[in-house]
Parts: structure tokens; sequence; C-alpha cells
């Protein structure tokens, strides 16, 4: 195969190129569906890709749904998918949180009722979903009424954030010993048409810096969200493919776990930004340049179907 980055993946290289993996994770928005309608021909892709024989699996930073809630979407989308297949952050953080933490006690969790859910699933309880409104006067805002069985503080997608979210999360992270984890750090949510709201990461930095403490993420491109799949179906970093349509999170998840790389031009990023960041001589942009790239993840339809 072809040993320089950013190379256009065609013709024979594509068989060549599936026949040296034996799994692939997938992004999901932007690269097998926009919104609520599938890429064309991407269910076709991943449906053929498992009966040759190869682990497909789904990696997403999108905290607000469940493994099961990813999983009905996808097969009412035509894609033959089971829920095990799926790893969310709302389900890695839960997993994080249970395996490597190993927290003995519930979170404070500013997140998603989906977040909820997959805490609960694991046997982690939880106190913070939902509106958290002002109350009191502002001299008694640092006095709040904290749970003290609560030993961490969990930071993913909220459509409530607020203010008062801010302060309790503050004041539990200044107790010695409460952890401190965010599902990831994009900061816009792009949405059809190139328009974009704030995303998970902009609420992260805000407790951060209220804080005055760092969080450890668990979404891409950090290698837990890799380690999370592999430790559960044994895949192997060398025979594994990345397929992303975001250089910072995706194709940079790829990078740090030494997976190969498949840039998408179905979503965020395209050739140009990724050229851009190899001719930077930034060695951390260098992380950002995919090994391949196609239009769509449909370019691979034809070595599939050959």
């Amino acid at each position: 195969m072809s040993g320089s980055k950013c190379t256009r993946l065609s013709g024979a290289l594509v068989k060549q190129l599936l026949d040296s993996v034996d799994s692939v994770l997938f992004d999901c928005d932007g690269v097998i569906w926009r919104g609520d309608q599938a890429i064309p021909g991407a269910p076709q892709v991943i449906n053929l890709l498992k009966k040759s024989g190869k682990k497909v699996f789904f990696v997403t930073n999108n905290s607000t749904k469940t493994r099961k809630m990813y999983a009905e979407k996808m097969t009412t989308l035509g894609f033959n998918v089971t829920e095990e297949e799926v790893f969310g952050t709302a389900y890695c953080s839960a997993m994080y949180l249970k395996t490597v933490c190993k927290v003995d006690g519930k979170v404070y969790l500013i997140g998603s009722n989906a977040m909820r859910q997959e805490l609960e699933a694991v046997g982690i309880q939880q106190t913070g979903v939902g509106p958290d409104l002002i109350s009191g006067k502002q001299a008694d805002w640092a006095n709040v009424p904290l749970d003290p069985e609560v030993k961490a503080v969990v930071v993913g997608f909220d459509e409530h954030f607020s203010y008062m979210k801010l302060n309790r999360a503050l004041q539990y992270l200044t107790q010695q010993g409460c952890l401190f984890v965010g599902t990831n750090r994009d900061t816009r949510l792009p949405l059809e048409g190139g328009k974009a709201v704030p995303g998970t990461g902009c609420l992260l930095q805000c407790v951060e810096t209220a804080a005055q403490c760092q969080a450890q993420t668990v979404g891409k491109p950090n290698h837990y969200m890799f380690d999370c799949v592999a430790s559960q179906f044994g895949v192997e970093r060398e025979r594994c493919l990345m397929v992303g349509d975001r250089l910072d999170t995706d194709i940079m998840l790829g990078s740090n776990c030494g997976l190969k790389t498949l840039l998408t031009l179905t979503g965020v990023n395209s050739v140009a930004d990724a050229e851009a960041h190899q001719k930077s001589g930034c060695a951390e942009k260098q992380g950002m340049v995919p090994d391949y790239y196609v239009e769509s993840i449909a370019d691979l339809l034809p070595a599939l179907q050959g």
C-alpha cells in the first residue's frame, strides 16, 4: 500500500486496505448519516463489511444517546447493528468510572438523561440531571447543599447547563479526592447548512476554569475510547481502521492508537484541511493527517461487491 499520507483511496488500493484490517471503527454523524438520513450507500457498506467477516464498531462523542438508542436509529436506517457494537461517550464514561476510576459513591452529573441511564446500568447512582435553578442569595451560593455520597463530577452535553450547575460542580471539586471526568472536548456541534451550536467542550472548559483543575476526558481523540472497544472484543490495533470526518477527533484518535486512518469528505473536514496540517511542520497536527481519504464511504462499495 502507499507509504505517503493523505492518499486518495481508489481502485485496487481499496481492496488492499480492507484486506489489511480485521476491524473497522466508524464515527457516526457526517460519516454514516447526516441528521436523520443515512449517507447514500453507507448501510450497504456496513452490512457488507460485516458479511465479509470484519468486526465493525461505532464510536461517537455524542453523549445524549444510549447505546440502545443508537442501535435503534441505525436499524431504522437500514444498518445491521447490535447495541454492543456502539461505543458512545455516555457508555464509555460509565465504563471509565466503573473500571478505571473504580468510583465508590455517587456522581454529580452535568449531562443528559441518556448518561444517567448508562451510569445506572453499571451500578453508579447520580444526582444533577435536569434544571438547577438559582436559589438563595449570592452569599449563600458557596454553601449550597451537597450530597455527601458524591465522589466524582462528570461533564457531558447538558441543555440545562447553568450558573448554579457550574457553582455546584465547583463546590464538589473543592472537596478532597473528588474525581473529575469529561465526555469530550468538542467545542462546536456542526449542523446542516454550515451552522453550529456550542459543544460539550465549552461546558467542560467552564467547569475547569471555575474549579481550577483539568478533567480526564474519555471521548475521541483520547485512547480510552479505543481501549474500551479493544478490551471487550480483542481488537488488534495493527489490523484496525478508523473512519471519520473530523481530523481533530476521529483521525487523531487513530493516530494516538496506532490505527490506520480514513477521512471521509461527507462531514466536517476537507482534504485542504488535512494538507494544511501536513505542511504545518507541527508534530501535533501531523497526527490529524489521515492515511487515506474518500469522497464518501460509499466509495468502498465496488471492492466489497466484487
